[in-house]
């Protein structure tokens, strides 16, 4: 009984990492549409965590929480692209 049940939860885990693997994360575009000259350091550190090194420069980025929070720091700086 035991045996079955340990089993039966190898298979799903299995099943599950597996599923795991093949979700991709939604992504969206970030274009850097202003200079960074006169931004304050905090806002150029998080231009370069976004992958923004030059203007008109785009990336993709994940979407997730916490890079909608970087580009909400610089949204002045920066354009999402759909």
């Amino acid at each position: 009984m035991q045996e079955q049940l340990l089993l039966t939860v190898v298979l799903v885990l299995k099943k599950y990492l597996e599923d795991k693997e093949e979700i991709i994360m939604a992504t969206i575009k970030v274009k850097q549409v202003r200079s960074r000259i006169h931004a304050p350091r905090t806002q150029k550190a998080t231009l370069d965590t976004l992958g923004l090194r030059k203007m008109n420069q785009v990336v993709e980025v994940e979407d997730t929480p916490s890079t909608r929070g970087l580009i909400n720091t610089v949204h002045h700086l920066v354009k999402v692209i759909d």
